[in-house]
């Protein structure tokens, strides 16, 4: 038995319930559909331990959202990092076509992908509701498992509706004391439920254990974290402040590491470093399960084009860095980032003298010399650059693994790609690709916190803590024995330097938000950082004017409206409820 599976093994087996009773949907009235479910369990089987425990795996099961949308997992590739400018949708236009109005903010309600996020959300909340009520009502737990299960469910319940709220804004709250026939069918989506999400979160934090026999279960440390973030996206940076002091100082992870930063960047990645001291929260992946859907499967069509026997997956190339996050890993002589802007909103890191050199429009067969101008060391475990080391496999070719370079440019993904080493052992060969992943994707990790955590400082306490955070952050990347190298060399100019101090709050504002762009790329947080920051219509449409230099077919005539920061709530729901129970969002 490998490393992976001797991790955690029980809860890792994390197979889709399939319980009628799980599963939130907005019935119509027609009698015909009343019909009691075949093949379903018994409500004395589902009230036993092993019955509530098995509903609340299902619950954590449904993180990965397989058997929907793979834009409804839980890691946002699209509605975090593409719609968010850090990555463009790749392959080719004619391929998962409907992402394209997406990255264009052009999404309808009548988007498929749409209604299946919703569904998938959902679906998940309707696995906490029941697993709450079922152990509300077993008379086969002790009391301390009811109280740490139901705990579990609220964390997770929180989470979801988060999702939620980040996604859509308006949505209908729905608790445990809500089925059909008791007015589930009726909720509208006007009600303001934030207090909601954070009654579920201080819930888990006073009532979870810090450590657990599963790494992949939250703990109480994960909750104080989550709710922090939670009291951040609303603005209450006092109360944030508070949660994330407590966390940095005491969290633990739940198999009782000291939350730090992982030394070297890249094994934050890397299948043989899961649950380590960085990982806070984070959706669970294992192999030789007996289902490939325990692999990381969402992440399928992430791994670079047409790579062959050389190169990961041999699939799909969807998820391709934006020149746009390219060049903000350039850095000033000094080993800052470049913060400034132009009048007309352009981000210094993307005037022509700072723009990353990059292979656009050369074949693989032409000679290129790689950009020798400083740079970030964390572009190279971000992006994959023509030139470059790509993780234990080749130096990455160029083109060749780019399916269409004139619609979505050069690069190729990095993060959570498996490497050489681990195919066929810490990969799901049963795939339709060479292999799922088995890697966890870390919804919360400590950088993050930290992150989060300065922000917090920054607007209700003190710049000189926000820059102890920031540069605990800045100075991991610094860590010589984490570059990207080749014959012990480093490949290409990386030189990074911790802040000095910051003049005001204003230049503490830029560096963290900065800091966060370029320690968290392509981990779907961008977009929603943009919206809670104010600055997503300046940011994005000076994202689309960049990018449609060179993309034209993709991005030309493309913009971003105030109205694009919530997507609008799928046609498909609005059908079944009515408009009178819901409400479309402003612009659609």
């Amino acid at each position: 038995m490998n490393k992976k599976m001797k991790n955690n093994q029980i809860f890792k087996r994390i197979a889709l319930v399939s319980v009628s009773a799980l599963t939130l949907t907005f019935a119509c009235k027609d009698q015909f559909l009343e019909v009691p479910p075949t093949a379903s369990l018994a409500q004395a089987q589902l009230s036993s331990k092993a019955g509530v425990e098995g509903t609340l795996i299902g619950a954590y099961a449904q993180l990965a959202a397989k058997g929907y949308s793979r834009l409804a997992a839980g890691n946002n590739w699209v509605w975090g990092s593409i719609r968010g400018g850090e990555n463009n949708k790749g392959t080719d236009p004619g391929d998962y076509s409907n992402i394209n109005t997406m990255q264009r903010y052009e999404v309808q309600p009548t988007d498929g992908d749409l209604n299946s996020t919703w569904q998938a959300k959902y679906e998940g909340i309707a696995r906490c509701n029941a697993t709450i009520n079922l152990a509300n009502g077993s008379k086969e737990i002790s009391a301390a498992d009811k109280t740490r299960i139901i705990a579990e469910a609220r964390f997770l319940r929180g989470h979801y509706y988060f999702e939620l709220k980040k996604l859509f804004n308006s949505v209908p709250y729905v608790d445990e004391t809500l089925d059909y026939g008791k007015g589930i069918e009726k909720v509208a989506n006007t009600e303001a439920f934030w207090d909601k999400i954070e009654a579920d979160f201080a819930f888990a934090f006073a009532n979870l254990p810090a450590t657990s026999s599963s790494a992949g279960r939250a703990n109480k440390w994960a909750a104080e974290a989550y709710l922090g973030k939670v009291l951040l996206f609303q603005g209450k940076f006092a109360d944030a402040k508070a949660k994330f002091t407590d966390v940095i100082a005491n969290g633990t992870t739940t198999n009782g590491k000291k939350y730090g930063l992982v030394p070297k960047f890249a094994e934050i990645f890397n299948a043989e470093n899961d649950n380590n001291e960085e990982a806070v929260f984070a959706i669970q992946s294992s192999m030789n399960t007996g289902n490939v859907n325990n692999a990381n499967g969402f992440d399928d069509l992430n791994y670079p084009y047409n790579t062959g026997a050389d190169g990961p997956g041999n699939c799909c190339g969807f998820f391709q860095p934006s020149f746009s996050m390219a060049n903000a890993y350039r850095v000033s002589a000094d080993g800052l980032p470049l913060l400034g802007e132009q009048a007309d909103g352009t981000p210094d890191y993307n005037l022509a003298a700072n723009a990353v050199k990059n292979d656009y429009g050369v074949a693989s067969s032409a000679s290129f010399t790689e950009d020798a101008d400083p740079l970030d060391p964390r572009i190279d475990h971000t992006i994959g650059r023509r030139g470059i080391q790509y993780l234990d496999w080749i130096e990455h070719p160029g083109a060749n693994w780019i399916r269409k370079q004139d619609y979505a440019g050069p690069y190729s993904p990095k993060k959570y790609v498996y490497y050489k080493r681990q195919e066929n052992t810490l990969t799901d060969g049963s795939s339709w690709t060479r292999g799922y992943a088995t890697m966890n994707f870390n919804i919360i990790r400590f950088a993050d916190v930290l992150l989060m955590a300065a922000e917090a400082e920054i607007e209700a306490g003190s710049l000189t803590t926000a820059l102890d955070y920031i540069n605990r952050v800045r100075n991991r990347a610094a860590n010589p024995a984490g570059f990207v190298t080749k014959g012990g060399v480093p490949e290409a100019n990386y030189v990074i330097a911790p802040y000095t101090a910051f003049a005001d709050k204003a230049a503490a504002q830029k560096a963290v938000r900065m800091e966060r762009m370029l320690e968290l790329a392509t981990e779907g947080h961008r977009f929603f950082d943009l919206v809670r920051w104010g600055i997503d219509v300046p940011t994005l449409n000076a994202y689309l004017a960049y990018e449609s230099k060179y993309l034209v077919t993709k991005f030309g005539g493309a913009s971003y409206q105030a109205t694009d920061k919530y997507l609008p709530i799928p046609q498909a729901q609005i059908d079944i409820q009515g408009t009178s129970v819901l409400k479309q969002n402003p612009g659609y």
